[in-house]
């Protein structure tokens, strides 16, 4: 991918992964859409983003999603980040919390994806970037809900990149390690910092490497090939 003169729409842009994406897009050249739902955290993000563009939305509805592509069809690149986890297990979750996790986290990314392809499909050069989690390839017990969506975006992003052969449309997909985010404040310091996660992705984006498991995803990939039970035992009972 050219590393300049994109119109990046970001979801879940006003915080944390998404943040830091546009932060990079913009020092390469790029121009940004910040979605987000909170017009107060937009704002708060845009202080620090001179030319960024703004839009409140939810992407998990219907709505919402057709009023992005109505204002901005000159995308290039769609970066599906937004997402929710709910620390609860299926017992113990509402049929709400349930739902509204798989909306946000799987059904809105592709449904955002479908609706944007005929305008990307217009472009000498388009992607769609989904972020999913090393949690695709391993689930853990506390969040079955967030392991079983994130296993469904990177299975959807296989196929859709299989799809989209011989078109203009790359798609990339990121499996973050854990990442210091407000999401995972609940388990404690550590973990990859969002700006160094969107440091690693900079370089696969542009060095047009479509699957990106990042810093400890890699290697939890690599033991879940050759040692599926082990790695599985390792994730299991993470917090």
């Amino acid at each position: 991918m050219r590393p300049s003169g994109h119109l990046t729409l970001i979801t879940g842009g006003a915080t944390g992964i998404g943040l830091a994406l546009a932060r990079t897009f913009l020092a390469h050249g790029n121009q940004v859409i910040l979605v987000g739902r909170s017009g107060a955290a937009l704002q708060a993000a845009a202080a620090g983003l001179p030319g960024a563009l703004l839009c409140a939305a939810d992407v998990s509805k219907s709505e919402d999603r057709a009023r992005l592509v109505a204002l901005f069809p000159q995308v290039t690149v769609l970066v599906n980040n937004a997402g929710t986890q709910v620390y609860k297990s299926i017992e113990a979750s509402t049929a709400q919390e349930i739902e509204h996790e798989i909306t946000v986290n799987l059904a809105a990314p592709v449904l955002l994806a479908h609706a944007f392809l005929p305008l990307l499909r217009q472009h000498p050069e388009a992607a769609i970037v989904n972020i999913t989690s090393g949690l695709a390839l391993v689930p853990k017990q506390a969040t079955a809900i967030y392991c079983a969506t994130k296993a469904g975006l990177h299975s959807a992003s296989q196929s859709l990149r299989w799809q989209l052969e011989g078109s203009p449309v790359s798609v990339f997909e990121v499996l973050p390690p854990f990442v210091a985010t407000a999401m995972t404040a609940h388990r404690g310091p550590g973990g990859m910092t969002p700006e160094q996660l969107a440091q690693s992705f900079w370089s696969g984006f542009v060095g047009n490497r479509y699957e990106m498991p990042i810093g400890a995803t890699r290697w939890l990939q690599l033991l879940h090939r050759i040692a599926p039970g082990m790695a599985s035992a390792m994730v299991r009972h993470r917090v």
